[in-house]
């Protein structure tokens, strides 16, 4: 089979690797999509932390169709379609960060892994989060990728404590931050202020439901949303992993607000002013998906797609063949304006 390699920082490479075997308590997924993530740009430079596991198979947005299941498996069936094939372990003489950017890859019966006295090994107790879905799932199967972002970002929501009737701005109008802007009207939050760093952005915030969204090249975010929200809001939500939002969050949020930031920011230190933040405040990081956590929203984000009320293709700009992947990272490093989440269909 075909994979996507990241050789060492900055070296990406397209190899061939052999077909991995499932174990007793897995199964063998012929990848059908997988989504490119901010996370893999920053293994492609380096820059995740605690990732030093070079050369390393690429992928974790990972959606495919179950093709053979190892004899320990209890819930896994050929043919099914599931969230989350991962490479574990070794593929040859590559490790597997993630590995989901390969033409076959692994799941994990957890239910099996218990049963069998295994424990459940893997990245982040994967095997919890790696779900089938129904045959009534009514969801194609390049949209089928979209999943792994609609359900980290729900959980997320969740851990943060985002509720009904309060009021949120979100920074970084990309996939990650219209789905927190999308989660927030369908979750009954208000206002939904949306912070982009372009008009395209913005409107694609407005077709999500924000209440308002801002340009922040053109306008003063602050004085804005003041106007909004004299008080501040109840929650900042940082969806780009960047330390220059946290720092202008300070001087946005309420008394007892929040600032909640999703994703890993390019460096582990920083210097934080607060003395334009209320006297009561919290930061929350949330810098790894919980998969038990994903697991126990998949439910929910299906009925949304099922009612109509969450559109996968809505977040998708780009669809790329696996045979010409290299161009969907280049894609990533032009910024686009009009780029939303980049697919690579296999």
């Amino acid at each position: 089979m075909k994979a996507l390699i990241v050789e060492s920082p900055g070296k990406l490479a397209v190899k061939e690797l052999p077909i991995p075997k499932p174990g007793l308590c897995q199964a063998l997924v012929k990848m059908k999509s997988c989504g490119v993530c901010g996370t893999d740009m920053k293994i492609i430079h380096g820059e995740l932390k605690n990732f030093n596991i070079y050369p390393a198979i690429l992928g974790h947005e990972g959606f495919g169709e179950v093709v053979q299941v190892g004899p320990g498996c209890t819930s896994l069936h050929r043919g099914d379609r599931v969230v989350l094939p991962y490479i574990e372990g070794k593929c040859g003489e590559y490790s597997g960060g993630f590995g989901a950017f390969a033409q076959y890859a692994l799941v994990g019966d957890a239910e099996g892994y218990r049963l069998h006295g295994q424990g459940t090994p893997g990245f982040s107790l994967s095997a919890f989060g790696q779900t089938a879905l129904r045959p009534t799932d009514i969801i194609g199967d390049v949209e089928g990728a979209m999943l792994i972002t609609f359900r980290e970002v729900l959980s997320a929501m969740g851990r943060f404590g985002c509720e009904a009737n309060k009021s949120v701005a979100v920074f970084g109008m990309g996939p990650v931050g219209l789905c927190f802007v999308r989660y927030a009207k369908l979750l009954g939050l208000s206002p939904v202020i949306a912070i982009a760093n372009s008009d395209e952005k913005a409107q694609y915030a407005l077709a999500m439901g924000a209440d308002f969204a801002l340009n922040n090249k053109t306008k003063n975010v602050a004085l804005e949303l003041r106007a909004v929200c004299p008080n501040g809001v109840d929650f900042v939500i940082d969806a780009a992993g960047q330390q220059e939002i946290i720092a202008q969050a300070m001087g946005l949020i309420a008394d007892h607000g929040k600032v909640c930031v999703y994703g890993v920011p390019a460096s582990n230190e920083m210097r934080l002013d607060w003395s334009a933040a209320p006297y009561n405040w919290t930061l929350d990081f949330l810098q790894w998906p919980v998969k038990r956590d994903e697991a126990a929203v998949h439910n929910q984000v299906m009925a949304w797609i099922a009612l109509g009320a969450l559109t996968p293709g809505d977040f998708i700009s780009d669809v790329i063949p696996f045979e010409s992947v290299l161009d969907a990272f280049k894609i990533m490093e032009e910024r686009r304006p009009d780029r939303k989440k980049i697919i690579v269909r296999f």
